[in-house]
Formats: C-alpha cells, sequence, structure tokens
C-alpha cells in the first residue's frame, strides 16, 4: 500500500500503518522534523520558541510520485516512498540522509525505530548515515579534550560538571537539534549516526542548512532564542571561594580589593548562609543586615551573587508545605530522597509551574527585596545522590522522558521572575543547561572539575562546544575545584595558566575549594558547614600576585570590546569564545586547532595547558596579518609559529587592522 501524502499550510505530512510524520518549516533555512505512533502529535516545542515568533522563506511543498518534498529557502527535504528522509541543501548536495540498510536488507534497521516499551511509551532510535570523515562541534560541554566529537558516544544526560545540549555543528553545511528532552544516548560512528531516547512518544529534530558556521549558528539561535544585553558589571572580574561564612568576611575580602586598588565586579556569597535548605533566606545570625550590606558594596561598584540551591530538607519551614502541594520530586522506589548533602533532601519540582512560582514568592521575598538581583542556581543538573534516571518522577512525567529539561525551566523560573520586577538585563549564573537555556540569561560553569592540569585542558574544548551548541555565556572554576593549595608551587603554576585562560572567557571568575579546610563554626544553620581556605588574587605568593593583576587589568581595558562582542551575542547569539574555524572557516586548518580560540573576531588567544611548559606552537590563520599583544611583532598568517611563554604570558594576538578601544 503506498504511503499517504498531505498539505497542511507550510507542513509537509506523510502517514503509514501507525507512523505520523511532519516535516515543517521552522525558520530560515530550516525545517522540523517529527514523528509519532501515537494517536496525535504531541505538541511541545521544549527548546524551540514558538513558531509564531520566527518565519521560513520561500517555501514550497509538492507531492510527486509518492514522493513529498519540503523547500525552505537553501535546504529541502524528500521523503521517499519508503518513508526514508533525504536532506539536500541549495547547491543540491545529500546533507544528511537517514539511514538505510541498502546494501543489506536482511538487516531490518530503519532511521526511525519506535520500539515499545510494555505498557507504556517508546524507546526511540534514530539513524542517519554517516560521512567518515565529517567534523562535529557543539553537543554542550563533556569532561574531555576533544573539540571535534566525530567518534564520540555521548550521553544524553546531566550530570556535574556534563551538560547536554544536543545540537551540533557539522563541517558539511548543517546543524542539528535533537529537540528531546530524554535520557538517552547519541554516537557519530564513523560508519553510522545513532541518536536515542530510551523512553519517548515522540520524534522530534530540527536541523538548518547553512554555508558557514557562523550562518548555522545564528540561524538556530533565531529558532532557541538568544540571551539578553549582559549587563556591564558581569564583564569584568567576579570574586568567589568556598565559602565567605558571614557578613564580615565578605565585606573585609571587598575592602581589600578596594585598597589594593584591584578591580571587582561581583563577589559572591555561596552556600549554606541559610538556616536550613529549602528556606532560601539568609541566617541572621551570620547574615544579619544584608539590605545594607549589598548596599555598601553597590557603593563600591560591587554586585552581591548570591547562591541558590533547589534542595529541600525536613526541617524547612516550606517543607510541608511544598509535599503537600505536590511541589518536590518523587522517587519510584526506595526511600523519598533525592540528594544527601549535610541532611537528606528532596529536589523542588522545576517542571511544575506551581513550585516554580512557589520557590520564586520566596526569593523575591528574602533577596530580591533586599537588593540582590544575581543568583547563582546551583544543583542545576539536578545532582541526584545515585543518578538513576528510572528511579525519579517530575510533574511533566518520568524523569526518563523529560529529565532534561530541568536545568532549563530553573532558568527560566529566575528570567520570568526578575522580568516581572522589571529587571531587563538579567544573568545568572548556573551548573548545567539544555537547549534554549541561553534566552533564560544563564552563564553556565563547568561545575566541580579537579585542579589539575588534564582538567585545564578538558575546559578548553566545553568552552568552545558549549558555545557551537549555542550557549555563549561560559566559565569554569579559576583553579578548579577540587582541592589546590595556595602554597604548593605546583598549584601555583596551575591556577596562574588557568587566570591566564579565564581572562579572556565570557565570565571571568575565580572559584574553589581551596586548602587547609576550615571546619564548621556551630551545628547549626549557617554554621553547620566548614569552608575552604583563602582563594583570593593575593593568596598565592607575590609572582602569582603580580601576573593576577596584570590580567586584571587587561580584562579591564578589553571592557569595550567585550561589550561590542556581548551586544552582538545579544542580538544574533554569536559567542564572544569560539573556534577559529568560525572566523576562519576557508581555512582547513583552522577545522583542526583544538587548543587556541578566538576572543571575539579580533583577539587570537593560545593559553598553555602543560606544567613546565614556557614556549608552545600557535597556528595564525591565513587572510590576515597577527600581531602579538605582548612583543608588537607582526606575523603572516597561515602559518604555525613558536612563542615564548614564559609563566607571566600567554600567548595573545591581534588581527590586523582591529581596534580594542
Amino acid at each position: 500500500m503506498a504511503r499517504i501524502f498531505l498539505v497542511h499550510g507550510d507542513r509537509l505530512i506523510s502517514k503509514y500503518d501507525k507512523e505520523l510524520l511532519w516535516i515543517e518549516a521552522w525558520g530560515k533555512n530550516s525545517l522540523r522534523v517529527r514523528a509519532t505512533h501515537e494517536g496525535s502529535m504531541p505538541e511541545n516545542d521544549w527548546a524551540l520558541l514558538p513558531k509564531t515568533k520566527i518565519s521560513g522563506n520561500n517555501i514550497e511543498i509538492k507531492i510527486l510520485d509518492n514522493r513529498g518534498i519540503i523547500k525552505n529557502g537553501n535546504i529541502c527535504a524528500v521523503i521517499e516512498s519508503s518513508g526514508d528522509i533525504k536532506f539536500y541543501n541549495h547547491e543540491n548536495k545529500i546533507i544528511l540522509q537517514e539511514y538505510t540498510s541498502k546494501f543489506a536488507a536482511g538487516l531490518r534497521k530503519r532511521g526511525r525505530e519506535f520500539q515499545p516499551i510494555l505498557g507504556g511509551s517508546y524507546r526511540l532510535t534514530v539513524r542517519f548515515e554517516s560521512e567518515p570523515n565529517e567534523k562535529l562541534y557543539g553537543m554542550g560541554q563533556y569532561q574531555q579534550p576533544f573539540l571535534n566529537l566525530k567518534g564520540c558516544s555521548l550521553e544524553l544526560a546531566h550530570r556535574n560538571s556534563q551538560s547536554s545540549v544536543p545540537f551540533v555543528v557539522s563541517n558539511i553545511g548543517y546543524g542539528f537539534l535533537w529537540n528531546n528532552p530524554a535520557i538517552g544516548k547519541v554516537v557519530f560512528g564513523k560508519n553510522i549516526t545513532e541518536w536515542e531516547a530510551y523512553v519517548t512518544k515522540i520524534m522530534d529534530y530540527w536541523i538548518t542548512a547553512g554555508n558557514t558556521p557562523a550562518e548555522i549558528l545564528e540561524q538556530y539561535m533565531e529558532v532557541t532564542g538568544t540571551p539578553p544585553m549582559m549587563p556591564d558589571y558581569a564583564m569584568g572580574f567576579w570574586q568567589s571561594k568556598l565559602r565567605y561564612r558571614n557578613a564580615q568576611e565578605l565585606m573585609d575580602i571587598a575592602y581589600e580589593y578596594k585598597r589594593r586598588n584591584l578591580p571587582l565586579d561581583v563577589i559572591v556569597i555561596d552556600f549554606f548562609h541559610w538556616p536550613h535548605q529549602g528556606d532560601w533566606k539568609f541566617d541572621e545570625d551570620y547574615w544579619p543586615y544584608p539590605e545594607k550590606m549589598v548596599e555598601e558594596l553597590r557603593k563600591m561598584g560591587i554586585e552581591v551573587m548570591v547562591s541558590i540551591w533547589p534542595t529541600v530538607e525536613k526541617e524547612s519551614e516550606n517543607y510541608e508545605e511544598m509535599l503537600s502541594k505536590g511541589l518536590l520530586i518523587s522517587t519510584d522506589r526506595g526511600p523519598r530522597v533525592t540528594m544527601q548533602f549535610v541532611n537528606d533532601t528532596l529536589f523542588v519540582d522545576m517542571t511544575n509551574p506551581e513550585a516554580r512560582e512557589f520557590m520564586w514568592e520566596k526569593v523575591k521575598e528574602n533577596y530580591f527585596s533586599k537588593g540582590i538581583k544575581m543568583f547563582w542556581l546551583d544543583e542545576a543538573e539536578p545532582e541526584f545522590h545515585k543518578y538513576e534516571f528510572d528511579n525519579y518522577r517530575y510533574y511533566l512525567g518520568p524523569c526518563l522522558e523529560i529529565g532534561n529539561i530541568y536545568p532549563l525551566l530553573y532558568a527560566k523560573t529566575f528570567y520570568d521572575g526578575l522580568r516581572k520586577e522589571g529587571i531587563e538585563n538579567i544573568i545568572n549564573l548556573i551548573r548545567c543547561a539544555w537547549a534554549g537555556s541561553q534566552r533564560y540569561g544563564v552563564v553556565v560553569w563547568s561545575g566541580d572539575i579537579a585542579s589539575t592540569f588534564e582538567s585545564l585542558r578538558n575546559q578548553v574544548a566545553c568552552g568552545l562546544n558549549m558555545a557551537m551548541a549555542g550557549i555563549p555565556w561560559w566559565t569554569s572554576d579559576i583553579g578548579g575545584f577540587y582541592g589546590g593549595d595556595p602554597n604548593d608551587p605546583s598549584f601555583r603554576e596551575l591556577i596562574i595558566r588557568w587566570f591566564q585562560f579565564g581572562a579572556f572567557c565570557p565570565v571571568f571568575r575565580i572559584h574553589g575549594d581551596r586548602k587547609p579546610y576550615i571546619p564548621p563554626t556551630s551545628n547549626k544553620g549557617g554554621g553547620k558547614v566548614g569552608s575552604g581556605g583563602p582563594n583570593e588574587v593575593w593568596s598565592y605568593g607575590q609572582e602569582a600576585y603580580e601576573i593576577f593583576k596584570k590580567y586584571l587589568t587587561i580584562r579591564e581595558k578589553l571592557k569595550p570590546y567585550i561589550k561590542r562582542q556581548m551586544l552582538l551575542t545579544h542580538k544574533k547569539g554569536t559567542p564572544i569564545m569560539r573556534p577559529l574555524f568560525y572566523d576562519f572557516p576557508s581555512d582547513t586548518k583552522s577545522w583542526e586547532i583544538e587548543d587556541e580560540f578566538m576572543f571575539g573576531p579580533d583577539i587570537l588567544v593560545a593559553p598553555v595547558l602543560y606544567e613546565g611548559m614556557r614556549e608552545r606552537v600557535v597556528y595564525l590563520p591565513e587572510g590576515t596579518h597577527w600581531r602579538e599583544w605582548e612583543t608588537g611583532k607582526v606575523y603572516e598568517g597561515g602559518k604555525e609559529i613558536i612563542c615564548q611563554a614564559p609563566l607571566s604570558t600567554i600567548p595573545v594576538f591581534i588581527r590586523d587592522g582591529a581596534e580594542l578601544v
């Protein structure tokens, strides 16, 4: 029997047996593809903005010879009579096609496979033909050193230091969004590309065609949203540690920065400044006059950021009400515990609109009303005490089916709340993200990572792949989180190199759990958790201090340049930190470089990523000349050079003709 084809507006519909398949224009040069074996198509947009807010271009739909064809600008999809889908660019070249077992029909493997789960939904596998030499970038942050993800197998799930943002850019000329928040995996194999959702009712992906990575990413950002304009106070240096235990400690650090005439834009109040997890307010024994504290710091030109955890312990004043109203994540087996830290806690169910409203109202009353407008949204994965994704149940459904949406809705909670209060240039720090999170004003940091050079090397790939996944505001803990003794010469070298790298990241922020450990001061409230050792720029000896001052000064000088780039980020989604090929797509060598990056269009950064390294090879892209920041020496592009990199310096180059101020 022939496949049925229908046209509804700018949507091509195909039916066969139990499958309902939709392909429709969704943004410039882009198509959204959905399929289900349910009675009707689920209508969640997930990462995508509503279709009414975006448009297509030159849309054509035809049904010819039992084939369906839909064209939107420079992309065209063909549904064959077999049901297989192929995608073409404006040159009529195939950019992506579903897998078919055409060379061995007995395999009976198809491009779309809905495997029923007894009593419920489906396990979905979607397969595409693989181009062995293809290069792939994006997908969020995974703690590994690979920028090019071809050959990688990636878990589609969030963990502490892992953000699954399932958008990928191909050097073949397409971008692909897996628009499904289910837990799963993707394999970018040499022989096949395979996406899996372990529990779902729908196949949902979006594909765009473009001539350059910049064009592809801009088209993606148009349909998922761009960040707000970054406020001026977020573009400089952020001071943080584990943890300032009271208001006096915090103020003493701020006064010391001002006494030394050092720039400081943001200072952070970390976790356990509250009486109990889930109270979302200051413990008055340690933070007695927050309004006056915030006001005094703001007069000094310093904004306050406050840590928020979405954990609720039984001792919290809000626990019983939230439990009775169904505002907390539940478990399908075992004790009703979702995280264990100090006490047993339950996570707020951010997929429940009532829970989001309840939490924001507490934050508004206890923080925003006291002048605080920046929040550190920690535990955003959420960080289950065991990552048993099949054990947790949300308002929207089981974690296996929708769990990856959690950090996006966590960010939305605070974005919507701040917007209602008249704040426009919203920025909050968060430990996880999913596709579309960027539109809610989040800076994603790379989580609780090790204080090692190996970890530093991973952060370069993390930051660049986050940028290519559409998350342009990104940062890491300068020096790493776990460990690090300020008196250890080896760690001093690491934090110097990390600080130099951090000065050219979208957000310049120091944080970490340093030695020696400071024990708790009491057994209640804000005193029952200890603290880490000193982590200020003067904590690492005179040599490090002078180098830190040098890069603090560089960052301050670059603020006008950074502001111009952040305006482009707001308007078009252009990431300020990006791989070399973003600006030099025709330079084939640029696609191979994984340990350098562009900071805007005019600054090339080559961080030093190995202990003891005092020189390194730097590739300068072709088509322009480059001036070395440190020496003023000018080099022709298109070649590798050996640069000196004493401890005080990392190689930085300025593109010919650039204006940085």
